[in-house]
Order: C-alpha cells, then structure tokens, then sequence
C-alpha cells in the first residue's frame, strides 16, 4: 500500500526539488524528473554546480510534491546519485524526460554540446523514501531500499578516490608540469656542471616549488572570485576560468583563501629549512631567501594586491617565476653555485613557453576578462569591439614560439651540448597548433560565426601549448643528462 501511494504521487509529479552538498557548500534546484519504478532519471547540464558536486559527493536528497495538493502530501527521498555513463540508458533517460517536457529538447539533440559533454543525465538510486501526509492518520510512513546501499568497502574506495579528486581539482594538479619541467630541468643543469647530485635537496626544493605554484593557483581563485571575473566566464574550460571550485560549490572563498596561506607557509616552512640546511640559518640573508621572497610576491600578487594579471604584467610575472627564477633556483640548490650564462639562455624558451599557455587560455576568458577590468595582453590586442580580433595576439602567440625554438637552437651550440637539440621535436606540435590556430581564425573571422562554440574549438590549440612546454622542459632536462653520461 505505501509503493503505491509513493507511485501515485511520482506520477503525479514533473519537477523535484534536489538538494547536493560539499564539504559544508549546500546546493538545491528544482528539476524535471521522470521515473523508473522507484529509481528517478534527471537532465542537467554538466557543468552545473549540483552535476558538479553530485561528481564529489553522490549523496543526494530530494523532495516531490504535486501541484495543486491541499495541505502537505510529499516524498521525501535520501539517494545516491550517479551520472548516466550507458549509451542504451542514456537514451532511455532522454526519452523518459521528454515526456514530461520538451524544454530543452533543444540542447539535448545539439551535436555540438554532446560532442563536448554538456549535456547530461543521472539517476538517482533511493535509499530511504519518507511519505508525508498531514492529513492520514499516520503522517509519517517510509521505506528503506538496502539494496542500493553501497557497501561500507565501495563507499570507502569511492570516498578515497573522490577526496584524491578533490584536492586535484582544488590545486587545478594537471597544471603542476608548469613547476615540474624547471625544477627538473635546474637539476639536470646542475648534475652537468659538478657531477653531484642530493636527492634530499632536490625533492625538498621540488615540493616547495609544487607548494608555492598551489598556492598561487588557489588564491588566484580567491582574488578571480572577488574581483567576479570567473563567475563572469561563461566560456570556462578544463584551461580557463580557474578551478572553478567555489564557483561549484566545492570550497567556500574563506576556506580557499586559508588554503592557500597553508600552501604558501608551507613553501616558506622549506624554505627555512633548506636555508639552515645550505647557509647555517633559518634566517640567512642567502640567495635562496631572496628567490624565495622573490617566488612569493610574484605568486601573491599575480591576482591579489597588486593584481599583476590586470594590469598586464602577469604574463611577465609568470615567465619570471616559472622561467628562470626556478631553473636557476633549483640548480643553485645543488651546489650553492651555477653556471648563470648556460642556465639563463636554457630557462628562457621555458619561461616563454609556460607564459604562453597562460596567454592562449586568455583567448576564451576574453569577454570575461573585459567585463571584470582584466586588462591582459589579449584583452589590449584584441581590441575593445564586440567580437575580439585574435589576429593580432595569436601572431604574437606564433613569434614568441619561433623566438624559444631560436633560442634553444642558438643555446645548443653556444654551449656545444647538441644533445639538447632533441628539445626541437616539439616543432612538430606546434607547427600542428599553428595550423589549427590558423583554421580557428578563419572561422572566427566570418560573419556568421558562432561566437558562443567557437572558444571551444580552439582547446586543440591551448593543449597543445601545455604539451609543447612540457615536452620542451623533459626534453632539455634529457639532454643535458645525455651530455653528461655519454
């Protein structure tokens, strides 16, 4: 009898109002549902804040109530929520939908959006099902659904797996090659000249390089937060618009802001320590201390105080920070000594290269970036029309590539280590992004251009950047080992 009234109510029924949440970040909207027995099916779009924590935390809660009931006759419903992977159900699910409404048929059947997995649909598992009814004698009657309970072992599994998810989202970890390549690459330089390496320094030095670039990351978010320049985006992606972690409910602006002074103490704590370790004292007026005070301010002020990325000294603070200031850092961590000529015509095309990938995602944050007073290089070449005019800022995008490539052929035979040449492979891939570029322009360039997809196809273009500097980074830092053991 209490199936059946729950039924009778979901049939009666379009739209729920679901509830997600994240670490202490509430959510709730109302949706279209349809069901399968008890199981229900919902569309959203992915990117959305409750299809985004449902991704971190697939508990869900939801309450159903008809239109037009007297007095309160609801369900409420405990679940666990998952985003439909099957092709058969996602069918299944969209046909289902439809019939309750026809609402965003539009944006269901779009090529487009498919193609780059806007659109999605989920189902909801109930676990508990309450039946409120004011008015029946017995106002409260529920069932419980074991069977889609997890088990305590796959809960655990999925709370690892996600909590690791988490803080690589929060950290926006894919990006860390941009500390990765130098550091390596200031190591290698150093194992040339000596023939000496400390492992205990390296990886001391490697992750307060990772701590620091955190750190950056994340109170980046905080000040693109306040400043509303990334709920202005409308064009992010995995490359642009920041983590997006507040934007999705994940992390509140305070605790972002606390995380981020955690991470910058951190590189500071190592800092310290490797300043008594190599100079005697925490406190040494060393070179390290000044790289270090150096490394910090340029993190902090990328977005905050100063705001160097609005200014349109960013690009400049990254090629500084992630170029030669960690290349020569890591190498003089070895040796409290370093060849300055070798390691700052090595650290150069690097520090161009890791600049460029911020200045290529800047293509999409363009009308953001102008709406929030962002003024960075592309949002002054572009222009200040309607319809930005990348010509001019993706020639600059092209040359500065043809410069590093010049520069570390010029490199290679200035110091006779032809190994490094290998560091002319990625031409490859640029001369492939140029030409994807190129295509790009074209099609922006006409009139009836789809401004609102075209950023998107130009993603080819930006990974291909974050592959050339980091491939150019491994492949130097290969180099000079080859030169030294052969």
């Amino acid at each position: 009898m209490l199936k059946e009234k729950i039924m009778d109510l979901m049939s009666r029924s379009d739209f729920m109002t679901l509830s997600t949440s994240v670490a202490g970040n509430s959510s709730a909207a109302n949706v279209y549902f349809s069901n399968d027995g008890l199981d229900i099916y919902f569309f959203t779009f992915n990117p959305t804040r409750k299809a985004v924590q449902i991704a971190f935390n697939p508990k869900v809660q939801c309450v159903i109530r008809p239109d037009g009931e007297d007095g309160i006759k609801e369900l409420q419903i405990d679940g666990f929520a998952k985003k439909i992977t099957d092709v058969e159900e996602k069918d299944k699910a969209r046909e289902a939908i439809l019939k309750v409404t026809k609402a965003f048929s539009e944006y269901m059947h779009d090529d487009f959006l498919i193609a780059n997995d806007v659109v999605g649909y989920y189902k909801i598992e109930p676990t508990v099902i309450k039946y409120v009814d004011f008015f029946a004698e017995t106002q409260f009657e529920w069932i419980e659904i074991p069977e889609n309970k997890p088990s305590i072992l796959s809960e655990l599994i999925g709370n690892v797996s996600r909590t690791i998810k988490y803080w690589m989202t929060v950290v926006r970890a894919p990006f860390l090659t941009a500390t990765i390549a130098p550091i390596l690459l200031g190591s290698a330089i150093a194992y040339k000249q000596f023939g000496t390496f400390d492992w205990s320094i390296f990886w001391l030095v490697l992750l307060g390089a990772i701590f620091a670039q955190c750190g950056t990351n994340t109170i980046n978010d905080y000040f693109d937060h306040k400043s509303r320049n990334d709920e202005l985006n409308k064009l992010a992606s995995p490359f642009n618009g920041g983590s997006r972690t507040i934007q999705s409910g994940l992390m509140t602006p305070a605790n972002m802001l606390l995380v981020s002074v955690l991470f910058f103490g951190s590189t500071i704590g190592i800092g310290l320590e490797l300043n008594n370790l190599l100079f005697g004292d925490y406190l040494a007026m060393s070179v390290l201390m000044y790289l270090g005070l150096i490394g910090v301010f340029l993190g902090i002020m990328y977005t905050g105080f100063l705001k160097l990325a609005y200014n349109g000294l960013g690009d400049l603070a990254v090629f500084i920070g992630f170029g030669p200031l960690m290349v020569y850092g890591a190498a003089y961590m070895q040796n409290q000594s370093v060849d300055p000529l070798t390691t700052l015509l090595f650290s150069i095309p690097v520090g161009i290269f890791i600049a460029l990938v911020l200045f290529i995602n800047c293509f999409q944050d363009y009308n953001a970036d102008k709406a929030a007073n962002k003024n960075s290089w592309v949002v002054r070449l572009a222009g200040p029309g309607a319809k930005a005019n990348y010509r001019a800022p993706f020639k600059v995008w092209k040359n500065l590539m043809i410069l590093s490539f010049t520069i570390i052929l010029g490199a290679s035979l200035y110091t006779g280590n032809l190994f490094t040449l290998i560091a002319l492979l990625p031409l490859l891939i640029f001369n492939f992004a140029s030409k994807k570029g190129s295509s790009w322009l074209e099609q922006w360039e006409k009139e009836d251009a789809n401004l609102q997809q075209l950023p998107y196809e130009l993603l080819i273009v930006n990974v291909s950047t974050i592959g050339i500097h980091f491939l150019t980074g491994m492949l130097l830092t290969l180099g000079f080992l080859l030169s030294t053991w052969i």
